[in-house]
């Protein structure tokens, strides 16, 4: 039975973790220091623990924390682990941020959920409104082996098909492409896009169009917008009116120089300004 230490547990994302850890064969310790988060782990049935007792009896440390916390959470309870053990962290800004302790004798390793596609169908509709995951819908990781061998590998993915569980694909990725993921594709770039299309549409409802008639329109189109562009329907294609309207839309709203958050450079200030 591989033991581990949940920090954070208590958080967003340690909750989830947690339910789902309870339905493993792990041996899981808790930790976490806001009261708020503490009250959340008994309201579980767990108890927190003390890491000076538990880390260092820990086979793999999960460090379920905001990113701009990581940095000193890192450098207080990396230094506990035993050699041979391994930190796991749930997305790559640590690590490519360069704030992780020097321990050759550890193992680093990385995993983040893709969230259940827009395209996911559940037998249950109650399953469906599992947007975020890790609960009932079925989604797909990427996972990075930052440091260790291949059975430090292995370690790493099968915890994260636990407490990501229902998962279908585990993607092996690197960390600098996981960056790459997130957060430019899926932050700096998607959420900004998504971001503007909901200010677009409170601009159209400002205009007189009924909030219900619009949210209805634009979230539709997005749906078949997306099939399209995406593989999902197999020989579909915009119409010629629609495509001289993106092109319309692409020199009104992008400059040149957008693809330039995906470079190296940019990706690293991007994990900066979020560590």
């Amino acid at each position: 039975m591989s033991r581990i230490t949940l920090i954070g547990a208590g958080g967003k994302m340690g909750i989830r973790l947690t339910r789902n850890l309870q339905k493993s064969d792990y041996q899981v310790w808790y930790l976490e220091v806001s009261d708020e988060g503490i009250n959340r782990v008994r309201e579980m049935g767990e108890q927190v623990s003390q890491p000076e007792k538990v880390i260092p009896q820990s086979d793999t440390v999960i460090y379920a924390v905001p990113d701009i916390y990581i940095g000193k959470v890192t450098q207080s309870y990396v230094p506990l682990m035993k050699s041979g053990a391994m930190a796991v962290f749930l997305d790559p800004a640590a690590p490519l941020s360069g704030v992780l302790p020097q321990r050759e004798d550890i193992a680093y390793f990385a995993s983040h959920p893709s969230h259940p596609s827009v395209f996911n169908w559940e037998p249950d509709e109650r399953d469906h409104f599992d947007y975020f995951g890790g609960i009932a819908a079925k989604q797909t990781i990427v996972c990075a082996l930052i440091q260790g061998d291949e059975a430090d590998y292995q370690q790493g993915e099968a915890l994260a098909k636990t407490i990501y569980a229902p998962v279908t694909v585990s993607h092996r990725i690197t960390i600098e492409q996981m960056g790459i993921l997130e957060p430019a594709l899926s932050e700096t770039f998607a959420a900004a896009l998504v971001s503007k299309m909901k200010e677009a549409v409170d601009i159209v409802v400002d205009k007189g169009v009924p909030k219900q008639a619009a949210y209805d329109f634009l979230l539709g189109h997005i749906n078949i917008e997306l099939a399209l562009l995406f593989g999902q329907l197999p020989g579909g294609q915009f119409s010629d009116a629609a495509l001289k309207a993106i092109k319309i839309g692409d020199e009104l709203l992008f400059k040149e120089s957008w693809k330039e958050i995906f470079e190296p450079e940019s990706v690293a200030a991007q994990i900066k300004a979020i560590t």
